[in-house]
């Protein structure tokens, strides 16, 4: 069936029909538009030879091609179709040589015979070599293999040249494939977004384009239907697959009020969403254009082999000129056809198809299965990075804790009002986003509109301070009332709650204890690390009591309160100083000049800002901390992976090239060091996407 729909192209780009809807079971299993359809699909062929011809072949033949767009929209029966009747005809050929030899099997029948044989395999391998050297790329694989097939012609090896033809062909199909499957979990996230969504008018309701919606509509989404835009849910109760933000297939039950995301799938009745963000500045938009820009950013590894192709290759050229040519001033039976044939020997071994295509699909495999996990990767460099990094500065608040606060205790000094500074303080603290606001406002109760606020502005790292009925507010941290020279005789050391300091009308009014719950993987995800032999330090704005409670709690090896964001980053300059490599993961803003500066920055992406998202090299979509050191486990699991391929495909083509330089490896020890090696290489790479983590 060839697909209707959302056509991804070679830049992953969807390309929509407006007059499709996508559709889902219960369980959030897409039943259109499938993997297969994407990979295969009528549609996205002719795409992507479109892409393929209108390219910058400066890149695409520069040994870095795009497998995927040699699918062009065949199944698999039709990919291996040119070398199936290929290689019945050198069967064939084969017989009548050596088995059933035939009188008239011969001569310039026999030639002709190979030549039919060899066009299937071998004419799509000119094409690309000629347009190689029209971009200036004068020594591709293609280029290498051609030279070495028409040079066994020449000699009248020709069961060899075609044999040669066809292995490499085979193994060009098997790269295509495995590319396309490394591929598969990061262009089915393109798919996770509907192009479409309910919205009720006049409470009728009528679907329109989800780019068109606007904020404050309201969305009705039925059970099975995918939620388009991220909002806040005002049905009571709904229960939601999160698969496609998470990586996790667990239901999750959302009480009205609460946000929803787009991409997440309702799983029960009938229910209604205010849209809170226009469709290009949800979550899901922004993990799609991560996901999307990864393969742009290239691991220091994966440069470093591109650029040794482009000098190793014409090097082996002019050996094996030299093989060819050379031996006649010192060899005395010096016969021409023994050293060519040793030559093209040389030449076939020495395509670097091995390492420019398992090396890059290393690190896409890596990419794809930690995507899977609900961790994405902005590009491969980043998993190079995480792979080697030495300490873990992680923030306290929405990190390692839940973000959700609730206030255990009211301390209002007597000659105050405790209902009015609480009115007051309330109405302050909604006009904050930070999850003490919250607490506050859900022990108050609704905010008085009466109330006028004059001249809010928020300290950083401190609080909030604003002008109520001409006297000023205060309310945040003690460091907030000792900025403004407000006296109080508090002692708050031993208070292992967060506490929020009140100052009204240039007086100490009181405080409140708030406490935060500490996630339940958190420990667990400290371990793991440790076990990593990896340093963990917690860094937090919150007062160092809360923070050493916590920190010793979780078992973690150093713990610093009452920073400010500059403080945060003084501290992460002298771990780094110190320590050696540092990640940082943190969720606020005021996290983002941390995570600029750490080596690998990570944002919690569920709870996390927009700007720590933007800033961090790798974002965890479910804010679970164990994810972290499933993020470390996957960059060093790919890391081994690309490394093993290097070694691999360096010492098997070392050693038969010595071979075949002495005449001692023929033309089927070249096959195998060629595409046997970078089979063998393709098929360890794609071991990432099954492992568990």
């Amino acid at each position: 069936m060839s697909k209707q729909c959302c056509s991804i192209d070679d830049h992953l780009k969807p390309q929509k029909n407006e007059a499709h809807q996508h559709k889902y079971d219960a369980l959030g299993g897409q039943l259109c538009c499938l993997r297969t359809e994407k990979i295969y699909g009528k549609e996205h062929g002719q795409n992507e030879h479109h892409e393929h011809k209108n390219h910058d072949h400066s890149h695409g033949h520069d040994h870095d091609h795009d497998h995927s767009h040699d699918i062009e929209g065949k199944t698999v029966f039709e990919l291996f179709l040119p070398a199936a009747v290929s290689l019945i005809l050198l069967l064939t050929a084969i017989s009548l040589d050596n088995y059933f030899p035939q009188d008239w099997f011969s001569g310039g029948l026999r030639l002709g015979w190979f030549i039919v044989a060899y066009i299937p395999v071998g004419l799509p391998v000119i094409k690309e070599a000629i347009e190689s050297i029209r971009y200036k790329d004068f020594f591709s694989e293609f280029f290498l293999m051609v030279i070495a097939t028409m040079g066994a012609f020449a000699i009248g090896e020709y069961p060899e040249a075609v044999a040669v033809m066809l292995f490499y062909a085979v193994g060009e199909v098997f790269q295509t494939l495995a590319v396309s499957r490394a591929k598969g979990n990061i262009k089915s996230l393109l798919d996770q977004r509907p192009d479409e969504v309910t919205v009720l008018k006049e409470r009728r309701p009528v679907v329109i384009k989800a780019e068109d919606a606007k904020i404050g509509d309201i969305i009705q989404l039925k059970p099975g239907e995918k939620l388009g835009l991220d909002g806040e849910l005002i049905s009571e109760s709904a229960s939601y697959n999160t698969s496609a933000l998470t990586g996790e297939s667990k239901p999750d039950t959302k009480l009205k009020g609460d946000a929803v995301l787009a991409g997440m799938i309702n799983l029960t009745t009938v229910s209604q969403i205010r849209v809170t963000a226009a469709y290009s500045d949800s979550k899901l938009s922004k993990i799609l254009e991560l996901v999307q820009d990864a393969a742009a950013q290239k691991a220091p590894t994966e440069l470093f082999i591109r650029k040794f192709a482009k000098v190793y290759t014409p090097i082996i050229v002019f050996l094996s000129i030299g093989i060819t040519l050379l031996p006649a001033l010192f060899v005395d039976n010096y016969l021409f056809n023994d050293w060519l044939y040793r030559a093209l020997v040389f030449l076939v071994i020495s395509c670097p198809c091995a390492l420019v295509i398992s090396i890059p699909l290393g690190y896409f495999g890596g990419i794809g299965a930690a995507s899977h996990n609900g961790i994405l990767f902005k590009g491969s460099n980043f998993l190079d990075i995480l792979a080697n990094v030495q300490n873990v500065v992680i923030d306290k608040t929405g990190t390692m804790t839940e973000g959700v606060f609730k206030v255990q205790e009211v301390i209002i000094n007597p000659g105050f009002d405790k209902d009015e500074i609480l009115k007051i303080v309330n109405a302050l603290e909604s006009q904050s986003t930070h999850p003490v606001a919250t607490a506050i406002h859900n022990y108050v109760g609704e905010v008085d509109d009466t109330i006028k606020l004059v001249g809010t502005e928020e300290i950083a790292g401190h609080g909030l301070k604003t002008t109520v009925n001409g006297n000023e507010l205060l309310v945040g941290n003690f460091k907030l009332l000792d900025k403004f020279n407000i006296s109080h005789d508090t002692d708050t050391s031993n208070i292992v709650y967060t506490v929020i300091a009140i100052s009204y009308n240039g007086k100490f009014a009181g405080y409140l204890t708030i406490s935060d719950s500490i996630k339940v993987d958190a420990k667990a995800a400290v371990d793991k690390l440790h076990r990593m032999n990896i340093r963990v330090t917690m860094l937090s704005g919150d007062k160092s009591a809360v923070v050493d409670h916590v920190a010793r709690q979780l078992g973690i090896d150093n713990a610093y309160g009452d920073l400010l964001p500059e403080d945060k980053v003084k501290k992460v300059k002298e771990i780094r100083d110190r320590n050696g490599s540092v990640a940082f993961v943190g969720d606020g803003v005021n996290d983002a000049p941390v995570i600029a500066l750490s080596d690998a920055g990570i944002a919690m992406g569920g709870l996390g800002s927009d700007a720590v998202i933007e800033t961090a090299n790798i974002v965890i979509q479910d804010d679970m901390p164990s994810k972290i050191p499933m993020a470390i486990n996957i960059s060093k699991q790919t890391k081994k992976i690309v490394w093993q391929n290097i070694v691999l495909a360096f010492s098997i083509k070392a050693i038969v090239l010595i071979l075949g330089a002495g005449g001692l490896a023929n033309m089927w020890e070249a096959v195998f060091a060629d595409v046997g090696v970078a089979l063998l290489a393709i098929l360890n790479a794609v071991r990432i996407q099954r492992m568990k983590f």
